[in-house]
């Protein structure tokens, strides 16, 4: 219902931004009808080579030929023109219905509010610009521009996350970083990309213009090609995470679990961020060794275990570092699955390391780890409390967990994550069809 009604919200706001766009700015002849045409289609060709990022989003680089239209045509006729663009693309996607409103809509509300801001600061047509030097036409529109680029890549973002994480029970700021943070970089670099291919169509046509479209299409192609290898890595290590928490039903989920407290531990530290993403890919991995058949039978055991059976399980880092081993582009991440279970106090497994000897990346899923198995329901006893949990770590603080991150995590507000304030409830997840956006 929620989903609905945010949707109803968008539509309502389209047609509301339509009818200002009309009132202020409603176009003062058809002599652009060609550009927009030609602009459309160059969009529809970006639109139909779309790809899917992370977040279940759709992206493209339809924005350059949209954002062309809005400095060329700045009025009504642009809007339309993005907006009939972009139906035509949904309805060769076969989209449902309550998806084709939202993507219209949004459509229509990011560029027409790009128009009313791109005017409202002084732009102009290119056209009428297009016998200044590429310096002059620059300087004449180059802020207005700017604005108008970047409202498109905010309202676009925020619209869409908002509506995706409505779909998932997530929050609109998770979903922006999953489906942007990777490309954020090439689309503030674009911003002088639409620019020259605005002033390359004003100057020169469409000929000359669609020509130097292929090669800007060629080139995002080969970058979507990187971002969807990896998507395809990320979910293949997700599938095989599934596959072994699948043997054990009182596990399932811990390593998606562990993962979110190793990051969350990781940024409370205030390491870097390629430090905070390797701890994070190595605490989703520090199980994998539990993929091997000898420990299927161990897994699926609700009693405690023997001291056969237990020894056999001390034996899975290192199958998991070996296992890891075996890949390029994670063998980096041996160390950290490899002692994992290593203690401070040089107690642990399998190679008796003690203190700062001790993987940083590992001492960090220690935590993790534990605190997991601490507060869920094993086959022996219920999750503990926070005043449980809490003990626990004092009493192995320079035993079994490292001392700096004990005390920093005893003193800080990550307690908010694991044990939520009385009365806040946790939201049931259901099933609703993600609502995929024309991102830029």
């Amino acid at each position: 219902m929620k989903t609905k009604a945010y949707i109803q919200l968008v539509a309502l706001t389209a047609v509301l931004t339509i009818a200002v766009v009309l009132r202020w700015y409603p176009g003062e002849s058809h002599s652009t009808f060609t550009t927009l045409g030609t602009l459309g289609a160059l969009a529809l060709t970006a639109d139909l080579l779309g790809f899917l990022l992370p977040g279940g989003v759709t992206g493209s680089i339809s924005f350059i030929p949209y954002i062309t239209a809005v400095i060329l045509a700045p009025d009504l006729y642009a809007v339309l023109a993005v907006v009939t663009s972009g139906a035509i693309a949904q309805l060769s996607r076969d989209r449902s219905l309550q998806k084709f409103v939202f993507n219209c809509s949004q459509l229509a509300v990011t560029y027409g509010c790009a128009v009313v801001a791109y005017r409202t600061l002084g732009g102009v047509s290119l056209f009428s610009l297009r016998d200044m030097s590429v310096a002059d036409a620059t300087f004449a529109v180059g802020r207005p521009m700017t604005i108008a680029y970047l409202i498109v890549f905010g309202l676009n973002g925020l619209l869409v996350s908002q509506v995706v994480a409505l779909s998932k029970n997530s929050t609109a700021w998770r979903v922006w970083k999953e489906s942007n943070l990777s490309t954020i970089g090439l689309d503030i670099l674009a911003i002088p990309l639409v620019f020259a291919f605005a002033w390359i169509y004003a100057r020169f046509g469409p000929m000359i213009a669609s020509v130097i479209w292929m090669p800007i299409l060629g080139l995002r192609q080969l970058n979507t090609a990187n971002i969807e290898l990896q998507q395809t890595n990320r979910e293949l290590l997700e599938l095989m995470i599934k596959s072994i928490e699948a043997r054990d039903p009182y596990t399932s989920g811990h390593s998606r679990r562990v993962k979110e407290y190793a990051v969350q531990i990781a940024r409370l530290m205030g390491y870097d961020a390629p430090t905070v993403e390797k701890i994070g890919t190595a605490a989703l991995l520090h199980d994998v060794g539990k993929i091997y058949d000898k420990y299927a039978p161990i897994l699926a055991k609700e009693a405690r275990l023997s001291p056969q059976e237990w020894a056999i399980i001390k034996e899975h880092p290192a199958d998991g570092a070996n296992l890891i081993a075996t890949m390029t582009r994670l063998r980096e991440l041996v160390p950290a699955v490899m002692h994992h279970h290593e203690n401070w106090d040089g107690s642990g497994y399998p190679h008796g390391l003690h203190g700062e000897n001790i993987p940083l990346a590992s001492r960090v899923i220690m935590f993790a780890d534990t605190l997991d198995a601490m507060t869920t329901k094993r086959p022996y006893r219920g999750p503990l409390d926070e005043a449980a949990v809490r003990s626990e770590l004092v009493r192995c603080r320079g035993k079994q967990f490292d001392p700096e991150i004990a005390d920093r995590l005893l003193t800080s507000d990550f307690w908010r994550t694991l044990f939520p304030p009385a009365g806040r409830r946790t939201p049931t997840p259901r099933f609703l069809s993600l609502i995929a956006g024309n991102r830029q």
